[in-house]
């Protein structure tokens, strides 16, 4: 297994700037990480600094709060891939979610996945706002409206990735979906722990640190 496949490398900070971007797609082309997760505004920037490479570019839609309009997510899911994004995380509604407007959150995932039809479209649950029940619901919604993966938070909330939710996400999507923990994620042992519960990718900014851990390992 190579670690750096399964890393998205993530800068989503407000205050990140295209040096730091730069810096991101050069560490990413360096350690071939499977992607670069940046915001909406820099994905044309980070498009042509990896366009050279197998890096792919990932972006963020309705983040970080998932509370705007579904059109709008939908504008800015098929605008990032126009302006060269690989792969779509949106975040679900979650106050629809609580408020068990399952209708809404459907159509909500589902329309975005249509609007940009084979890129791959991962929700973000934000386990940290949601019960167990809650975790498994938004789940089987995520199924249901055809999404990709089941991302497990933004980074942003209270917490971040838990080994109890992606065992219960794997559990409800089985081999429909897949799943990328994400959110706290900074060391080799915790990025394993995931992947080895069944999650497919893992969203870090710690990237760097944990390949290097990794070839540590193997030098020993």
């Amino acid at each position: 297994m190579k670690i750096n496949e399964y890393i998205d490398h993530t800068l989503l900070k407000p205050s990140a700037t295209q040096k730091d971007i730069k810096a991101l797609c050069s560490e990413a082309k360096k350690h071939r990480f499977y992607s670069v997760c940046v915001n909406g505004s820099y994905v044309p920037y980070a498009k042509q600094l990896v366009s050279k490479s197998n890096v792919k570019v990932c972006t963020v839609v309705g983040f970080p709060l998932g509370a705007c309009t579904t059109e709008t997510k939908v504008f800015e899911a098929k605008q990032a891939i126009e302006q060269g994004a690989d792969e779509i995380d949106m975040v679900m509604n979650i106050g629809m979610l609580k408020s068990e407007n399952y209708v809404s959150v459907y159509k909500d995932i589902r329309d975005v996945k249509l609007a940009i039809g084979k890129t791959p479209l991962k929700v973000i649950i934000e386990i940290c706002e949601l019960s167990k029940n809650e975790v498994v619901k938004a789940t089987q919604i995520c199924l249901d409206a055809k999404a990709d993966f089941v991302k497990t938070s933004t980074g942003f909330g209270k917490g971040g990735a838990t080994l109890t939710a992606v065992k219960m996400i794997k559990k409800t999507v089985r081999n429909q979906a897949k799943i990328k923990a994400s959110g706290g994620i900074k060391n080799l042992e915790t990025a394993l722990k995931y992947i080895d519960l069944g999650a497919n990718r893992i969203g870090t900014s710690s990237g760097v640190s944990i390949v290097q851990e990794s070839k540590a390992k193997v030098n020993v």
